[in-house]
């Protein structure tokens, strides 16, 4: 089983977005010295929810950082930037890290961010698969070319070049048959729990069609305490204040209808299917979703108590107490 953390750069009410960046840098070099495999990093544009607006940037700073811990984006939004350009900067941190880099991209969401960076809605709704392929060929290891509804350009050489296959995020069937047609990895959300994710694990192979498969990535939240009870009751408390303005944040770029969520009944969710308890039960959580789904690789967020020596103290003794149950 492979163990990161995800890092949201969570900025709570009171706090400064500068500020939290650079925690977030320092809950890496935290999980890293707690023995984690792994962390990933969320993009997030215009919003408190998340106010990293480059993951590719933080893992960056991150590399130069650490020296053993993966390093991946959950995701590097792709309707909003033009999939060379990522490629080249995935290519860099590739190199950069010594092949400890994990690009992991995603369709993303309506939001005005389409508008902001004039990349429009057409491309969010129609140009996905085109934008993951033109991605795909410049992660091959040499040229790449164009001749698509929203991509056209000579052929040029990729300068650096690396050979990356990419994660992608997944929130619905097409998506899912879409990675699974590539034969690339799924990246599943923590909105969901294990029925949901094995159900999409299942669909995945059925539209393999002898693609490569596994690897898939499961993100939830993790918070560790004396009792789950304790552990349960703590995010309750706090998780609220920072969920409700950050999802407030998630703009339409168009006249649709934003969905809404009860707060209350979404941590309550979150606490329920994820990680979040005693020692023991953190890592029967895991194994349990483990077994359910096939998946043996997690990021887990355990920003959700806002405060950042907490948050440290959450990624230290989940390390001590909880990664040791789930090594055997």
């Amino acid at each position: 089983m492979r163990i990161g953390i995800f890092v949201l750069a969570a900025r709570f009410p009171g706090q400064e977005s500068g500020r939290v960046l650079a925690d977030a840098v320092d809950l890496i070099v935290a999980a890293e010295k707690a023995g984690f495999d792994d962390a990933w990093i969320a993009e997030h544009h215009f919003m408190s929810y998340g106010v990293c607006p480059s993951a590719t940037t933080l893992a960056a700073v991150a590399a130069g950082r650490t020296s053993r811990i993966g390093l991946g984006t959950a995701v590097s939004v792709l309707s909003t930037q033009h999939p060379v350009a990522l490629a080249e900067q995935a290519a860099m941190l590739h190199h950069l890290s010594g092949g400890r880099f994990t690009l992991g991209v995603g369709r993303g969401g309506p939001w005005v961010d389409l508008e902001v960076f004039g990349t429009g809605l057409e491309r969010f709704e129609r140009g996905f698969a085109e934008s993951l392929d033109v991605l795909l060929d410049a992660l091959s290891g040499g040229a790449v070319a164009a001749d698509g509804d929203f991509f056209r350009f000579r052929e040029v050489r990729m300068v650096p070049q690396a050979r990356l296959r990419p994660v992608v995020a997944c929130t619905s069937g097409p998506t899912v048959a879409l990675a699974a047609e590539r034969g690339l990895p799924m990246l599943l959300g923590m909105h969901i729990g294990d029925a949901e994710k094995a159900a999409m694990v299942d669909a995945y192979g059925g539209a393999a069609h002898g693609g490569a498969g596994g690897g898939h990535v499961a993100a939830g939240v993790a918070h560790v305490a004396d009792s789950t009870a304790q552990a349960v009751r703590e995010l309750r408390e706090s998780m609220p204040a920072w969920l409700g303005p950050g999802l407030a944040g998630y703009v339409p770029v168009d006249d649709r209808a934003r969905p809404a969520r009860d707060i209350q009944k979404y941590v309550d969710m979150l606490t329920r299917i994820h990680p979040v308890g005693s020692a023991a039960h953190c890592a029967e959580t895991l194994l349990r979703t483990a077994e359910a789904t096939g998946i043996d690789r997690f990021i887990v967020m355990m920003e959700g108590i806002g405060e950042h020596q907490r948050i440290l103290e959450n990624i230290r003794r989940f390390g001590a107490e909880v990664l040791p149950l789930l090594s055997g």
